[in-house]
């Protein structure tokens, strides 16, 4: 079997998109002069990136990181490494796009481009061999997949309380919320994030985790005192407090709370996780499979991860991150952002792929029987996407 051609696609989202009170830290908004902080972390556009075999094999890969540049690095630097290659070969494809862009990648978009890449390649392997992806990567190490409710992104505390005893109430045992005061609004706005989380907790009680979503937002001085601040209210993990780069500062953090501290969102393939885990910096890995490396690269970080006692609990509920959390003994949860109006990005993968795994009760299923990734690309309800070619 060998790749015939590759095709890759930009969805550009043109339709409404919700922006009431949808307002949290960034990595801007501790800078003066800012308008709109959260403005270079929304995104409404998303790559797919489609494999064909000549076998009649189709797989699907996808990026949500800068999806206009992996494009342009997909068709210019990558393609031509995998077209005539037998897809089944996925270390050493991978091992041939990471080594040949090495001088101009390493991290960000062109990690996001091999994962899309590599992505697609395992969704072939599944459909070759007439498995679901994850029994490839180890198979089935849980009978579903626990899965935490992550979206409380308002700052109304009232609509905040409702909306968390809401989906308590949907069968949610976990529940993340962002930090909604910038560090430039000090101690007073300090303490409006911890009253956040206090009504978080008022609303669902002592036996639903909540974890804390910071994105990048802080320095370690307001990081420290805020992870005090927050120790009455038993929080399952604390969320990107600080640039991904300042591992040796989440090192000191990590020694300063019992709060569980959790990131790598924002980190790229083995060699970056190895130096978090060299740091002894966090205790929870959430990569996201399609920027960490893909599958061949997540795979690795999760053995690398159970090792040190380091639990993966990747970003993002779609299929990629679905797949590698069912077969990790690393892995004891999925993150699930719900299907709802488009508002800050991470919405757009339920307008653009059918098959996504649905939460009931709190838990996600995958079918053993469905070969590969499991999805298909919507074919109806795309008039609200320019879809560049």
């Amino acid at each position: 079997m060998k790749i015939q051609s590759i095709t890759t696609k930009l969805y550009q989202w043109k339709g409404p998109v919700k922006t009431t009170d949808t307002i949290f830290a960034t990595p801007v908004s501790l800078l003066p002069f800012q308008e709109d902080s959260q403005a270079p972390y929304r995104f409404f556009s998303w790559l797919v990136v489609e494999i064909v075999t000549d076998e009649g094999h189709v797989g699907y890969g996808n990026a949500g990181l800068s999806p206009d540049v992996t494009k342009l690095i997909i068709d210019s630097k990558l393609k031509s490494l995998l077209i005539g290659e037998n897809p089944m070969h996925t270390e050493y494809l991978y091992e041939k796009m990471y080594r040949s862009s090495v001088a101009y990648g390493r991290k960000g978009s062109v990690i996001a481009a091999i994962s899309a890449l590599d992505i697609a390649l395992w969704d072939i392997k599944g459909q070759a061999l007439k498995q679901p992806v994850f029994m490839l990567l180890g198979g089935r190490t849980k009978e579903y997949i626990p899965t935490y409710y992550s979206r409380l992104y308002t700052r109304d505390l009232d609509s905040l309380q409702k909306e968390a005893a809401h989906y308590k109430s949907e069968g949610f045992t976990g529940m993340k919320l962002r930090c909604g005061y910038p560090l430039t609004d000090g101690m007073a706005g300090m303490r409006k994030n911890v009253e956040m989380v206090k009504v978080v907790r008022d609303a669902v009680g002592d036996d639903v985790d909540i974890m804390l979503e910071a994105y990048m937002g802080f320095n370690f001085a307001y990081a420290r005192q805020l992870l005090k601040e927050l120790e009455p209210y038993n929080l399952r993990w604390v969320e990107e407090l600080l640039l991904p780069d300042e591992i040796h500062n989440f090192a000191k953090l990590k020694r300063y709370t019992d709060i569980p501290l959790s990131g790598g969102e924002h980190e790229y393939t083995r060699f970056g996780f190895y130096d978090l885990l060299k740091a002894d910096a966090l205790d929870i890995f959430q990569f996201d499979t399609n920027r960490v490396g893909g599958f061949t690269e997540a795979q690795k970080i999760c053995t690398m991860a159970q090792l040190h006692g380091v639990e993966v609990i990747p970003h993002g509920g779609q299929m990629h991150n679905l797949h590698v959390v069912m077969s990790s003994f690393a892995s004891p949860m999925a993150e699930y952002f719900p299907q709802t109006e488009i508002e800050v990005g991470n919405e757009m993968f339920w307008y653009i792929f059918d098959g996504e795994a649905i939460a009931e009760n709190g838990r996600l299923q995958l079918d053993d029987n469905k070969p590969g990734m499991g999805l298909t690309l919507k074919t109806e309800g795309l008039e609200h996407f320019n879809i560049i070619k």
